[in-house]
């Protein structure tokens, strides 16, 4: 086999022109001779007992020809692109030119190539970083939500109801004198204070005690999500059941002693603090991460191919399809469900597919502008770490997932971090990022 001609003939397409010899033709009608011929009926032979010269003279010369032509796809396809050194994203149509005995084949293919990609100014991003050392305040914010998790509910008898107390009640709300949907329910704990309510309601409940039947006048937001009672007045009944008060745990090192491995609060306090500011640094890498990528994308020049992005989607819609199943849900009824439709998903993750794809674009170029390597012990460590993950031989990863695959990987991940050590990186607290947004 033999590439004749590459030739560019548009953005990001190419028109490839192959030979295959008389001889390798000849090789691959013989082949297909051996299995075709069994299905085949020759007067005077029994099935599959004809010679090919036999066949050939009964069905005519070309009887063998597209099953050698089907037999010699694969190499040939694989012989034209990796002699074109092309990187072929697809294989968009596929012609024989020419065919015999006597000249081989000629096979015309047009592919779609990874287009030209062109990125300036990588170096360098500048990026926010918010501060991860732990405040007091975020500390004890934490404690404190221990000790709510560690409170024991008391029931009060002999007071009214305060900010912080936990009410049952039954309401009855009308607008205009009638009642609206949603607007009634009975037994339902309240606790006082906590804004679960529209603005006015909870204030109104605190002094009264159990037994009160009392009203309760309020006007819902003009911005209140049921158009149809944005900015009314409405009155709700009232009856008041129960009060109750959470008991928090005294924050002593007895307390510490209950709910952790150490013996006093200021261990504890140490503890959460480095607790939390993992928590933070994960965060904030996460973010300078994503500010990086979103950096990478913008400075990518590339006209890219619309398969590359459909393939994309293909593997983003295939990915949530797992996500699904391993809740137990199918992705046809995901659909249903939702009252949505592959189409409308595969849209919904347009822009995301055509992100993704762009930095991969732009991670192997500068991977390619950069001259990084990615070696052989490296590459058989990748497959060391995949053959764990899926618990399986690591001769039988490499049977289904590509060296070049891998390696441009590993190249990738290479870029990303030459980014993210020559990024610039303005470290700022939580307050001055919310000012900056």
């Amino acid at each position: 086999m033999n590439l004749k001609s590459s030739n560019n003939t548009a953005t990001n397409q190419y028109e490839l022109v192959l030979e295959v010899s008389p001889e390798e033709f000849e090789k691959a009608i013989n082949e297909v001779y051996k299995k075709e011929s069994k299905r085949l009926n020759v007067p005077g032979f029994r099935k599959g007992k004809a010679s090919r010269v036999f066949i050939e003279k009964y069905y005519g010369e070309d009887v063998f020809f597209q099953a050698a032509i089907d037999h010699l796809y694969n190499p040939m396809m694989n012989h034209a692109i990796d002699q074109s050194r092309l990187e072929v994203v697809s294989v968009d149509s596929y012609n024989i030119e020419e065919i015999g005995k006597e000249k081989g084949v000629v096979a015309k293919l047009i592919v779609t190539v990874v287009p030209e990609v062109k990125i300036e100014g990588y170096k360098g991003i500048e990026v926010t970083q918010q501060l991860t050392d732990p405040t007091p305040a975020e500390v004890d914010a934490e404690i404190e939500r221990v000790r709510q998790r560690n409170s024991r509910v008391i029931a009060v008898e002999d007071r009214a109801a305060q900010n912080e107390d936990i009410v049952t009640i039954d309401f009855d709300g009308y607008v205009d004198g009638k009642q609206f949907d949603g607007g009634k329910a009975d037994n339902f704990d309240l606790t006082l204070g906590s804004g679960q309510f529209i603005p006015g309601f909870e204030e109104q409940v605190i002094g009264h005690n159990i037994g009160d039947e009392f009203d309760v006048n309020v006007t819902f937001p003009e911005d209140y999500h049921a158009e149809t009672l944005s900015g009314k007045e409405a009155t709700f009944k009232i009856k008041l059941h129960e009060i109750k008060y959470r008991e928090l745990p005294e924050l002593d090192d007895e307390f510490v002693k209950d709910v952790s491995e150490f013996d006093t609060l200021e261990e504890y306090r140490k503890d959460l603090e480095s607790t939390i500011k993992t928590r933070k640094q994960r965060a904030a890498d996460a973010d300078v991460e994503q500010q990086l990528i979103k950096g990478i994308i913008d400075r990518v020049e590339a006209e890219v191919p619309a398969v590359m992005v459909e393939r994309e989607i293909d593997e983003i819609i295939n990915s949530f399809d797992m996500q699904l199943r391993e809740q137990g849900i199918s992705l046809q009824n995901y659909l249903k469900y939702t009252s949505s439709s592959v189409e409308e998903l595969r849209s919904q993750n347009h822009q995301r597919a055509d992100q993704q794809v762009r930095v991969r674009l732009g991670l192997s170029k500068i991977a390619e502008l950069e001259q990084f390597e990615a070696s052989n012990e490296e590459i058989d460590e990748e497959y060391k770490k995949l053959a764990n993950a899926y618990q399986i031989d690591v001769e039988a990863i490499k049977g289904f997932v590509r060296e070049k695959d891998i390696r441009k990987d590993i190249l990738n991940q290479k870029a990303m971090d030459f980014i993210k050590q020559n990024a610039s990186i303005v470290e700022k607290s939580p307050e001055q990022a919310e000012s900056k947004d």
